[in-house]
């Protein structure tokens, strides 16, 4: 049987699930779903879900002996705009927030144009517009 093509949900391991929720809704703007408790926060995210679970249970969850997760993790998660103005915006919009931009926004070597902002835990979120990937009315990308 073969797996099908598509993600359902994205699980970030956080030092403070409280903490971390905080964060998405005052400084993303978003809105956790009903199905959150003190334990895990979801967050949806245009046909899939954001969670927020504690790193150690998350780490004891999936068997892995340590769960520091110090460096850089070896992923980012992005959110793409619709203009370079976009992103400008939003990122000018987090930073009035108080969010730590990590890099400014640029043009970049993909023809694109991003920058990058971190969670309260380190999580890189690149802001960008990338305009050989095209959207529909609701964010979501158009298969090509």
């Amino acid at each position: 049987m073969l797996m099908e093509q598509r993600l359902t949900l994205i699980t970030l391991g956080v030092a403070d699930v409280h903490r971390a929720t905080e964060f998405y809704e005052q400084k993303f703007g978003w809105k956790k779903a009903a199905s959150s408790n003190d334990d895990i926060t979801f967050f949806m995210l245009n046909g899939i879900m954001l969670s927020l679970f504690n790193r150690e249970s998350l780490a004891e969850d999936a068997a892995v002996v340590s769960s520091a997760g110090t460096g850089f993790k070896g992923f980012t998660l992005a959110w793409n705009a619709r203009s370079e103005a976009e992103v400008d915006a939003i990122v000018g919009d987090l930073k009035s927030k108080g969010v730590t931009v990590v890099k400014e926004p640029q043009q970049v070597f993909w023809g694109g144009y991003s920058g990058y902002v971190a969670d309260v835990d380190g999580n890189l979120w690149e802001i960008a517009f990338n305009p050989f990937l095209p959207m529909d009315e609701r964010g979501n990308v158009v298969p090509g």
